[in-house]
């Protein structure tokens, strides 16, 4: 019995690591994102702001809605994801994961580097694909509302307009 709770202790105490935060991430709703020159941050995450990076982010970025300035010679050490938002990396920047841009357009100067794979889906018209079924599921309750108002019955008019 000790020695099945004492591998169960070592196990739990073995994944702490995994789930451990970084102190430097940064989330937002709706205001900008800067990382200062000489900083270095986590992960990233915004809807409806803008991220600048002017320092190191050794995480993942992740924006919705915005744009993401990356200035020359700086790196991220993650992913980039971005819905609905431009990617703007200056010269000799760095990103060592993946890029994925839907619905904005990347934008990179000479010497910036991407080392993971790159998907672009340039064009806004990519923004409806998230939202298509609840287009369609809005287009069916429009069309059912039609229906029963049509079909209904019909008062008749009043001799003299107003019905004194």
């Amino acid at each position: 019995m000790r020695r099945l709770l004492l591998a169960v202790a070592v196990l739990l105490c073995s994944t702490v690591p995994a789930f451990a935060k970084s102190d430097n991430d940064r989330v937002s709703f709706g205001g900008d994102i800067t990382v200062a020159e000489g900083e270095t941050a986590g992960d990233i995450a915004c809807m409806f702001c803008a991220v600048h990076i002017r320092g190191d982010v050794r995480g993942d970025v992740a924006v919705m809605f915005g744009k993401v300035d990356i200035d020359a010679g700086r790196t991220i050490g993650g992913d980039l994801a971005s819905l609905g938002a431009d990617l703007n990396m200056g010269e000799g920047s760095t990103i060592r994961g993946d890029v994925a841009v839907a619905g904005g357009d990347a934008n990179l100067a000479p010497g910036a580097m991407v080392h993971g794979s790159n998907m672009v889906l340039p064009g806004k018209g990519w923004l409806l694909l998230p939202f298509a079924p609840l287009l369609i599921l809005i287009g069916l309750i429009w069309l059912i509302v039609w229906i029963v108002r049509r079909n209904r019955y019909q008062f008749p008019a009043y001799p003299h307009g107003r019905g004194y």
